[in-house]
């Protein structure tokens, strides 16, 4: 999924972009629906990720994990919706 946001229009979760960051990996939002879930989060965990929100249920009823790759990508991994 790819989702594309104006940077000064709030949604849910808060401005995607942020003017302190580097120019790339700003203002995108990287989305991974996973079988395996549970496990992709705590792999993350051992990598020491950077996380900017932690497991959490969403509205829509999947389980989401956010997290920035090392170049300030957002990216989000989700359980399939039920």
């Amino acid at each position: 999924m790819l989702q594309l946001h104006r940077w000064e229009v709030e949604h849910r979760h808060g401005p995607l972009g942020d003017p302190n960051l580097k120019p790339y990996g700003n203002g995108v939002i990287l989305w991974f629906e996973l079988e395996e879930f549970d496990a992709a989060v705590q792999r993350a965990g051992q990598m020491a990720a950077v996380v900017t929100r932690p497991r959490h249920l969403s509205e829509n009823g999947n389980w989401e994990f956010w997290l920035r790759d090392l170049d300030g990508y957002a990216v989000v991994l989700t359980s399939p919706l039920p």
